[in-house]
C-alpha cells in the first residue's frame, strides 16, 4: 500500500498485534520498550504526532504506507503521555528502561560489597523507579505529591535495610551468595514501592466490566490479583540479569580469566545485564494481559450480584491490571 485510503484507515489506537496470545503481547512489548527510540530529537517527535495526528483526523496521506503511520505512532507511544499528551521525562519513558537499569543493575551487581556503594545503588534505583512511575502516572487517576514521597522512603528503606542485613549474613556464605543480595533488596523494595503506588485501588477497587464493556463495579479482589501480577513481572524483569550474570561472572572467575584481566568485571557484569535486560523486559510485561479476565464467582457479592441483572449472564469480568 503507498497512498493512505481513507477507506482502508485502520484504529491505530488499538494494538497492532493480539493481545490476547503471549506472542502478539510480546511484539507489542518490544516495540513499546525500544532503546533506540530515547534517541529521537524533539523534531523527530513532534513530525511523527503530527503525521499520527493527520492520520487520525481523516486527512490524505500521499506516499505514506500503514507501516510509516504505525513505526510513527510508536515513536509518539515511547514520549508522549496518552492520557495528557504531554512529552514525558527522558529517563521516565518505557524506551529508557533497558539503558537505565542496564547501568543501575550491573553497577549493584558490581559494588555488592561496599556498604556506601550497596546504600547509594539501592537508593538510585528506587529513586529511578520513583521517576519512571511519576512520568507514567495515569491522567485520570492522578498520583499524589504525598503517595509518591511515602512510596519511595519506604521502597528505598526496604531495600536498603534487605541488603544491608543480607550483606552482613552472606560475608561467610560462597562469594556468588553474596552476588544475589542485590537481587533480594530489589525484590523485596518492589513487593513494597508498587503496593503503595496502587494502595487507592486496594482500598477502593478496580473497575471490572463484563466483554460487552459494562461496568460490573469495583472490585479490591481485582485490585489484589492485578497489582499481584505486576510485582510478580517485575521481579521476573530483573532476575535474569541479577541472577544469571552473578553466576556466569563467578564461573569465569574460577577459571581465573578475572586475574588475567582484572579491569573486566564491571563492563562484563553491564554487557550481560543489558543483553538479558533486552530480552527480560518485553518478555515478562507480556506475562500476562493488560486487560485481564477473571471469573465473576472469584469477585465480590456485589459486582456478582449486578452481573445476575445482565442478559446473557456474564461469568467473565475484565479489568486493566496496570502496567
Amino acid at each position: 500500500m503507498s497512498d493512505m485510503d481513507l477507506d482502508r484507515r485502520v484504529n491505530i489506537d488499538a494494538p497492532r498485534w493480539d493481545q490476547n496470545t503471549y506472542i502478539g503481547r510480546l511484539k507489542y512489548f518490544f516495540n513499546v520498550t525500544n532503546p533506540l527510540y530515547i534517541l529521537k530529537t524533539d523534531e523527530d517527535l513532534n513530525k511523527a504526532k503530527e503525521l499520527v495526528d493527520k492520520y487520525k483526523s481523516g486527512q490524505p496521506l500521499h506516499g505514506v504506507t500503514l507501516n510509516d503511520v504505525y513505526h510513527a505512532k510508536n515513536v509518539v507511544d515511547s514520549a508522549f503521555h496518552p492520557d495528557t499528551g504531554e512529552k514525558m521525562i527522558l529517563f521516565g519513558r518505557m524506551s529508557a528502561q533497558v539503558p537505565m537499569n542496564m547501568i543501575i543493575t550491573g553497577c549493584m551487581i558490581t559494588f555488592y560489597k561496599s556498604t556506601p556503594a550497596v546504600v547509594f545503588w539501592q537508593w538510585f534505583n528506587q529513586s529511578f523507579n520513583a521517576l519512571v512511575n511519576y512520568t507514567n502516572r495515569s491522567g485520570s487517576s492522578e498520583i499524589s505529591t504525598e503517595q509518591i514521597t511515602k512510596s519511595y522512603v519506604l521502597a528505598t528503606s526496604g531495600a536498603v535495610s534487605t541488603a544491608i542485613a543480607l550483606n552482613k549474613l552472606a560475608k561467610r556464605a560462597p562469594s556468588v551468595v553474596s552476588r544475589l543480595v542485590p537481587f533480594a533488596a530489589v525484590a523485596a523494595a518492589n513487593c513494597i514501592n508498587i503496593p503503595l503506588m496502587r494502595y487507592k485501588e486496594l482500598e477502593q477497587g478496580l473497575s471490572v466490566v463484563d466483554e460487552n464493556n459494562n461496568l460490573l463495579g469495583h472490585s479490591k479482589t481485582a485490585a489484589t490479583y492485578g497489582i499481584s501480577a505486576v510485582v510478580l513481572s517485575r521481579i521476573c524483569m530483573c532476575a535474569p540479569g541479577m541472577i544469571l550474570t552473578p553466576f556466569i561472572v563467578e564461573w569465569i572467575e574460577r577459571k581465573g580469566v578475572i586475574r588475567r584481566y582484572p579491569w573486566l568485571p564491571a563492563p562484563l557484569q553491564l554487557l550481560l545485564c543489558g543483553v538479558f535486560l533486552t530480552f527480560a523486559t518485553p518478555m515478562c510485561c507480556a506475562l500476562f494481559p493488560q486487560t485481564y479476565p477473571i471469573a465473576i464467582h472469584k469477585l465480590e457479592t456485589e459486582i456478582q450480584e449486578n452481573g445476575k441483572k445482565l442478559n446473557p449472564v456474564p461469568l467473565i469480568a475484565y479489568y486493566n491490571k496496570g502496567l
